[in-house]
């Protein structure tokens, strides 16, 4: 039965005002996270009170919240700290076994969200074209659920760790998360080292739910 013009109104009436809402949300989300970038900006590290001094976190959003890290990453020229992490045959995997490569650093919350499992594909894509360069991908995922990923996506050219026995790892390179709903988890960012473990670029990716710049930090190799 066609539907009287009364009722049509109605129909569109409702689809546009579902738009408006969609829109208004959608800028007060972007209004939030201007404005919490303007303030990280206005304010890059706060200090913070620590048992052996002042410390710097660096804030950054999620979807659109300012939220804090323990730290700041490695800087450019620096030599990155050690570290640890566990691989999916629980094996232990330490930096400096890759003297000799250089490396992309892959850091993220885990694998069960949207952003981090692309942020794994599109680096594997990217790892066949670089043939002396190995990608770790970094995460607070249990190493049997990082196994079962790169099972099920057919990973192979990227390697996969665990801090679930080394949570010093997110305090060594800060990306810990200190509050918010993600508190207790790693920050989205990316670290290329050149073949003696110096850092060649960094990236804290201010937004957690956006995907890192996959170009700078491929470019960063030389």
């Amino acid at each position: 039965m066609a539907l009287s013009a009364k009722a049509k109104q109605k129909k569109q009436t409702q689809k546009t005002n579902k738009r408006k809402a969609q829109v208004a949300a959608k800028k007060k989300t972007l209004l939030r996270m201007n404005q919490a970038r303007k303030h990280a900006e206005e304010h890059a590290c706060c200090d913070h009170e620590h048992d052996h001094g002042r410390i710097k976190m660096a804030m950054i959003t999620f979807k659109g919240n300012s939220i804090h890290t323990n730290g700041e990453l490695p800087k450019v020229g620096q030599l990155c700290p050690d570290f640890l992490v566990t691989k999916t045959d629980l094996s232990e995997l330490k930096l400096s076994e890759f003297k000799g490569h250089k490396l992309i650093l892959n850091i993220f919350p885990s694998l069960d969200t949207p952003t981090c499992a692309l942020s794994v594909r599109k680096f594997n894509e990217q790892a066949t074209e670089h043939p002396n360069v190995k990608v770790i991908c970094i995460s607070a995922d249990l190493p049997f659920a990082q196994k079962r990923f790169c099972g099920a996506e057919n990973i192979n050219n990227v390697i996969t760790g665990s801090v679930f026995r080394h949570p010093e790892f997110a305090d060594k390179i800060g990306v810990r998360i200190t509050d918010g709903p993600l508190r207790g988890l790693m920050s989205r960012a990316v670290i290329v080292l050149d073949e003696n473990g110096k850092v060649l670029y960094t990236e804290q990716v201010f937004e957690v739910s956006h995907e890192p710049n996959y170009e700078a930090a491929l470019k960063a190799l030389g």
